[in-house]
């Protein structure tokens, strides 16, 4: 290599500073509105390996027995469409004689929590129209995609995914540049988007409630259900009392929702815990984009424009303490020391020489 060319990679060669490798975690119940009995639900990982799925809700040799919500163990499976590739964890019930083993009926489903597994605080039967399903993963998917898995045509024992109305958070962690300092977490979920229209028009309004909690131990994912003592300590604190959402085909960032405030995790703690509780709008719409029209403002409902529970979300971040490359921003005066020092060196060589 010549010796200006070595100059050259010591004065801009990056630094390696620790950061965190991140686990993520979701148990979700679900509500079935699609207006179909569903037979089975799909959870569709973008951006992820096989080998990155760690754990499943109901899945075998987990804290729960396979029994826990209708369908059973999940199945695992990856995917790959040109350059887009992912995993599917889904949830299914078998087909034999022309009858399906079990299926989630289509309605509405007023008591919130985690009421949809065998577990929860209601009696969970054949005529409860919602499940619970869950997944632990490293890393943290590009996308998410939840979808109800219903009958083609009656009898047909084929099953064609219908998205589910419920929203699904996106984290991100971002290094802090000075070493050894806790990472920014931040949490984020999008509205559903619109169904398409001869003209362009505003999404499904949602109305979402957010609670967190930092916790100085790591979560499991069985840990994530109703009555858990981590769901309880997030469910003390509430980040976000109500906020509506919407996508707007004019704004595209209208329709998202961040959490976390741009600040560090705090010092000590080993995983974030959040709980997102998802409720429709019922409230007044602009009859020509479907634009919501709330009564007080997009976070302050009038009770009547409360509707039905949609779901809640309960997930979680752990930091597992594993290094990755982190390239820290360098200070004018680091950057002038680090090029006279190479200069140096540079220039001792050239007298020997």
């Amino acid at each position: 290599m010549q010796p200006h060319r070595v100059l050259a990679v010591l004065l801009f060669a990056p630094l390696l500073a620790p950061a965190q490798v991140i686990g993520t975690l979701g148990n979700f119940d679900v509500v079935n509105n699609t207006g179909q009995e569903a037979h089975g639900f799909e959870i569709e990982l973008e951006g992820l390996h096989l080998s990155d799925i760690t754990d499943t809700f109901g899945g075998a040799g987990r804290g729960f027995p396979t029994t826990v919500e209708r369908y059973g163990a999940p199945v695992v499976s990856a995917y790959a469409n040109g350059s887009i590739f992912g995993v599917r964890v889904t949830y299914q019930a078998s087909f034999a004689a022309g009858v399906w083993s079990t299926g989630t009926p289509s309605g509405v489903f007023s008591t919130p929590g985690e009421s949809c597994w065998t577990g929860g605080g209601i009696a969970y039967g054949p005529s409860t129209p919602c499940d619970h399903f869950g997944v632990g993963n490293v890393g943290s998917p590009t996308k998410t995609t939840y979808s109800w898995l219903v009958e083609s045509s009656p009898g047909s024992g084929v099953l064609n995914p219908v998205a589910a109305s419920l929203p699904a958070p996106q984290w991100q962690v971002t290094p802090a540049p000075v070493v050894g300092a806790p990472p920014v977490v931040v949490a984020r979920i999008q509205a559903p988007q619109p169904a398409e229209a001869p003209e362009p028009q505003f999404g499904t309004p949602v109305w979402v409630k957010v609670y967190s909690t930092e916790l100085e131990n790591k979560v499991g994912l069985e840990e994530l259900v109703g009555g858990n003592a981590k769901v309880e300590q997030a469910r003390q604190h509430t980040e976000i009392e109500w906020q509506l959402l919407q996508t707007d085909p004019g704004n595209p960032a209208a329709g998202v929702l961040e959490n976390g405030g741009g600040a560090e995790m705090g010092a000590g703690k080993e995983s974030v815990l959040r709980r997102y509780e998802f409720y429709a709008y019922t409230g007044a719409f602009d009859p020509a984009n479907h634009e919501a029209k709330p009564l007080f403002g997009d976070s302050h409902p009038d009770a009547t424009e409360i509707g039905d529970f949609m779901g809640a979300q309960n997930v979680a971040l752990n930091l597992n303490g594993n290094p990755v490359a982190a390239v820290p921003e360098l200070p004018p005066a680091g950057m002038l020391a680090l090029g006279l020092a190479a200069l140096a060196v540079w220039r001792r060589r050239q007298l020997r020489a």
